[in-house]
């Protein structure tokens, strides 16, 4: 799945339900009812790594952080509210990319929506 990883999460971001996708600070983003952002494309905002930054449950950053600096990282901008920055230029589990995509979603999303994924 993660040969192109913008395609790939384009892919995720789209399966999901009333999700759009449009430029946001020059980079492709994806929106919950064309209102929320849950996941920004990122290859130009730090250090040019090539990642995504997403909404996250409460403490999904921290321990995500603490378990993989790595693979993840608090971004810019966004990080203070609890976002979660995902480097895609290191090997990545797409099937967690898939989960916390998923997640960043029903984190926005309004409850109807949100409950179509259960």
């Amino acid at each position: 799945m993660a040969d192109d990883p913008l395609e790939s999460l384009r892919r995720l971001c789209l399966a999901l339900p009333e999700t759009t996708e449009r430029l946001s600070h020059g980079e492709p983003a994806w929106f919950v009812q064309g209102r929320r952002t849950f996941v920004s494309y990122a290859d130009h905002h730090h250090d040019d790594r090539l990642a995504f930054w997403c909404a996250a449950p409460p403490g999904v950053q921290e321990s995500l952080l603490a378990e993989a600096p790595e693979r993840f990282f608090r971004p810019p901008y966004v990080g203070h509210r609890g976002w979660l920055g995902v480097y895609l230029d290191v090997p990545q589990d797409w099937a967690e990319i898939a989960e916390i995509v998923t997640d960043a979603y029903r984190t926005v999303a309004p409850k109807r929506l949100a409950a179509l994924l259960e």
